[in-house]
């Protein structure tokens, strides 16, 4: 199905805008100041997008062409990367100026004093993730986790996911063998028995939950929140808050594309990723309403958790206070309060 962009009034955005915050709870009400901003201004020459399969508003983005249509003067490019942790640093080194990641990538970023802010957050996706063993795995509880080698990306939100697996099962870290691999690394090694389970994401978990057969050992729900969040550099942020605010529009866009048109969207992601159709419709009926919009101050609560945990555990080499690069919009209020001083 095509997508045509009508021209936005400074009315119909500020409704918009309104309407997300509605949806899921985005800090404060929307300003004037921050609806007009995607009205007007100059946008980028280039604008660098990093992604991932599992980034659904993105993906139907880029495979729509809106962006193009919307910034004509701008060069769009879209670069996939396979997790959070290689996006970020990317973006971290000049090499993109906006994209997505689950909940634990920002916060090994900050510990690392690379230079982004979070821009934007989509709402909770908990039924997304889940830690997986084979169907004939003796593993039923996470307690039976204990001494069990376990595939996961360093960084990820899955490593979070795993962080309160083992926390929910009365275990400590060092009672788990982690083994750090990227998805596609540890696809292999889970189907070849080299690890006992795998904490993954989607689109993965649902290829491997169905052409595998695996079971959920445990899913996000109860364990995580699973966030998403839209990072972006701090130059472009600063310089072109009218771009993020347009950004976000047509990422809400896009997401109510994908909940009014499902058998569109699922050819559309079936034929960008190479997934089956099967693959994409569980992906896509475990996904929430995905508006994106600025941080609220309870979702950056909820990420300074996170935050806290990898760093009681020796997983990041310092404390981080999230609220201290929350990106705030013009005429936004300052999130001072969400995090520790």
């Amino acid at each position: 199905m095509a997508h045509t962009t009508p021209s936005v009034s400074r009315r119909s955005l500020l409704q918009l805008l309104a309407t997300t915050a509605g949806i899921w709870g985005l800090s404060g009400p929307v300003s004037n100041t921050w609806a007009q901003t995607a009205a007007g201004g100059s946008a980028p020459e280039l604008l660098r997008i990093g992604y991932q399969k599992s980034a659904v508003n993105l993906v139907i983005l880029k495979q729509q062409a809106v962006l193009e249509k919307r910034f004509p003067g701008t060069k769009v490019q879209w670069i996939e990367f396979p997790a959070g942790p290689q996006l970020l640093e990317a973006l971290s080194v000049g090499s993109l100026e906006f994209g997505l990641t689950g909940d634990s990538p920002p916060v090994f970023a900050q510990a690392a004093d690379k230079d982004l802010v979070y821009a934007g957050a989509e709402p909770p996706k908990p039924d997304s993730s889940a830690i997986l063993v084979l169907k004939d795995s003796p593993l039923q509880k996470l307690e039976d986790l204990r001494g069990k080698k376990i595939a996961l990306q360093k960084g990820s939100s899955a490593h979070y996911l795993l962080v309160r697996a083992v926390e929910k099962a009365g275990l400590q870290w060092t009672d788990i063998q982690p083994i750090y691999l990227a998805p596609a690394d540890a696809r292999a090694a889970f189907e070849r028995k080299s690890v006992d389970a795998w904490a993954i994401w989607d689109p993965f978990y649902s290829a491997t939950e169905l052409t595998l057969q695996a079971r959920a050992l445990a899913t996000g729900r109860n364990l995580s929140s699973n966030n998403s969040f839209y990072l972006a550099s701090k130059p472009f942020a600063t310089q072109y808050a009218h771009t993020i605010a347009a950004l976000f529009e047509e990422l809400t866009r896009a997401d109510r594309f994908a909940q009014e048109h499902r058998p569109e969207t699922i050819k559309l992601i079936s034929t960008f990723s190479g997934l089956d159709a099967g693959v994409v419709s569980l992906f896509l009926q475990r996904r929430p309403k995905s508006p994106v919009g600025p941080i609220s101050a309870s979702i950056a609560a909820d990420q300074q958790r996170v935050a806290d945990a990898f760093h009681k555990l020796g997983l990041i080499p310092k404390t981080v206070r999230v609220a201290d690069i929350v990106w705030t919009p013009p005429g936004g209020t300052r999130l001072a309060q969400a995090g520790k001083p």
